[in-house]
């Protein structure tokens, strides 16, 4: 099938909630995707920060093609090999840590929010879980509500109670927010969906004393950050803290569907038999898979690699900003950048996929780059170069 047969075949079929590019995808292989009309594509979105170590990786599929020829799935009645060394995995990694597995990053968030009211139901009774303006925690109910978006709630209200929503950055809000009824704060290390914002460097730790004194938890939302994408493992280690939740998914599997919460033994102990759960969670091929991902990221350089071609990307994109009055502002921490326009993103968006390079545009200013951890300087400079012709030519000096 070509690109036109399978557009018409999917919106003959699929509800329009996601308002598709009119292409379709066959194959990917390292930085670069294919449509089913032969064409190639650099990608700086990797779906939305899961291919985070491009397409085709061989640890990985090495890893999914043995797991399918043994066991796909046999429920959580049971145990199963990929599942456990995963957990132990990502266990020791966080440090104290119990994992629950699930499908996504609003799974995740989901748990992490059942986890605190619990546990704050077991510590006098709490249940209100402060998040911020600007967040994205997922489309469920629950993460919907902690979610700090007003577009998002249109049509889906009332939300589920018990959420309160302060401005991000901001202790001081967070501090007047809380009272007897507070049990958790969940907050993003950056605000990915929100725009690629970042706070200053010392936001979390004085989150992390702030929940020291109130006797709450801290969630820290590591589902577009974790996984080596600002240049650490897991984005809330460039503060030197410890959360007592964190919440991982897209990069996790390495493009297989898996979402993970972890969290403080102690914590994680309020959780017993019967009170949470998911059908698919820990699946063998999808912790194969990320087991795979963490051998990458330990063994294969990636990070290093993604804090290193990350600031080239940045430092040159700042260099081009000066050459570019529209754009405000480039800002982001290794592979994780957001350019600030002065104007919508979507024109400099569609402007360079017609050069066949794949960006993302958010919180309608910000021209948002994902790219693959394995990208190379070169790939960079080719992104580079057809970015920077977008810029101009949105701004009408092409060719200056």
């Amino acid at each position: 099938m070509n690109n036109a047969e399978i557009v018409e075949l999917a919106h003959a079929n699929l509800i329009n909630n996601y308002g598709c590019m009119p292409l379709a995808f066959v194959r990917g292989h390292g930085a670069y995707l294919y449509d089913a009309d032969g064409n190639r594509y650099l990608d700086f979105f990797c779906g939305l920060a899961v291919t985070s170590l491009g397409h085709g990786y061989p640890r990985v599929v090495g890893a999914i093609k043995q797991q399918a020829e043994k066991l796909t799935h046999a429920s959580n009645v049971f145990h199963t090999e990929p599942m456990a060394r995963l957990a132990a995995r990502i266990a020791k990694a966080f440090g104290d840590g119990r994992v629950f597995f699930g499908n996504s990053g609003a799974e995740a968030n989901e748990a992490a929010l059942k986890l605190a009211r619990r546990w704050g139901h077991a510590n006098g009774g709490r249940f209100e879980i402060i998040s911020t303006l600007g967040s994205f925690h997922g489309r469920t109910f629950g993460t919907l509500s902690a979610t700090g978006q007003e577009k998002y709630h249109e049509g889906f209200q009332p939300l589920v109670p018990g959420f309160k929503l302060v401005p991000y950055a901001d202790v001081a809000a967070i501090e007047r927010a809380i009272d007897a009824k507070t049990a958790a704060i969940i907050v993003e290390p950056i605000q990915g969906e929100g725009g690629v914002v970042m706070p200053r460097p010392e936001y979390l730790v004085r989150l992390r004393e702030v929940c020291d004194r109130a006797r709450l938890l801290l969630i820290v939302d590591e589902v577009q950050t974790g996984m080596g994408r600002t240049g650490k493992l897991f984005g809330y280690q460039h503060s030197g803290i410890k959360p007592d939740i964190i919440t991982l998914a897209k990069a996790l599997g390495g493009g297989i569907p898996i979402g993970a919460m972890v969290a403080r033994a102690e914590v994680a102990s309020v959780m017993t038999p019967g009170t949470h759960g998911s059908t698919f969670g820990g699946n063998p091929i999808a912790c194969a898979a990320s087991l795979a991902v963490f051998d990458a990221l330990e063994h294969d350089g990636v990070i290093a690699n993604a804090a290193e071609v990350g600031q080239y990307l940045i430092t040159r994109l700042r260099e081009i900003a000066k050459e570019c009055p529209d754009v405000r502002e480039v800002r982001g921490q290794g592979m994780i950048i957001g350019v600030a326009l002065k104007h919508a993103a979507k024109p400099v968006v569609d402007a360079c996929f017609r050069e066949r390079l794949i960006v993302n545009g958010t919180a309608d200013t910000i021209l948002r780059l994902l790219p693959p951890l394995t990208l190379t300087k070169e790939e960079a400079d080719t992104g580079l170069g057809i970015i920077e012709r977008a810029l101009r030519a949105e701004a009408g000096t092409a060719g200056a």
